[in-house]
């Protein structure tokens, strides 16, 4: 009796180990989550259109004119004293210039080259000499390259009510 109960659980041990696992295979659309940091107003990542749909629209657009929109892009600089603008690319030769809504939010120090969703009023402005040193010093220029700026400059700019960094 002894040895039929040992038999007996020598099988039983064996069944067990040679179970096999039904392991699951990934499909093959598999769901990356992203996290964002978010600043300003909660927006979402949905409806974001790319750089280059960005651009389209502003090529459309003359000194004056508004347009709503939301798009992905990465940060080419930001403000080194305090965060508070930033430079987009919108295309390879062409940037916007991004300021937040209110002052009511920066961006951190550190986030050249992170990538973000930004939302918010998309225009055309003539920039001011004023203005245009004003942001070279705020970048760290050398008083020589500020001294270069003399004229006004026709500009892709961009008030952000929320952005999403990556």
């Amino acid at each position: 009796m002894k040895n039929l109960l040992i038999l007996f659980c020598g099988l039983f041990l064996a069944l067990i180990s040679c179970k096999s696992e039904k392991k699951e295979t990934p499909t093959e659309k598999e769901t990356i989550e992203v996290t964002y940091a978010s600043f300003g107003e909660k927006i979402s990542e949905e409806g974001a259109l790319s750089k280059e749909q960005a651009y389209e629209k502003y090529n459309s657009m003359n000194i004056g004119d508004t347009l709503t929109v939301k798009f992905a892009t990465k940060i080419n600089e930001v403000c080194s004293k305090k965060g508070c603008w930033m430079k987009v690319p919108v295309s390879d030769s062409e940037e916007v210039m991004v300021r937040f809504k209110d002052y009511g939010f920066f961006m951190p120090l550190d986030s050249n080259g992170k990538e973000v969703i930004i939302e918010g009023k998309a225009f055309i402005q003539e920039t001011s000499v004023e203005d245009l040193k004003h942001y070279a010093k705020d970048a760290g220029k050398s008083e020589e390259e500020i001294a270069k700026i003399t004229e006004p400059k026709k500009e892709k700019t961009f008030l952000a009510h929320g952005v999403l960094l990556k």
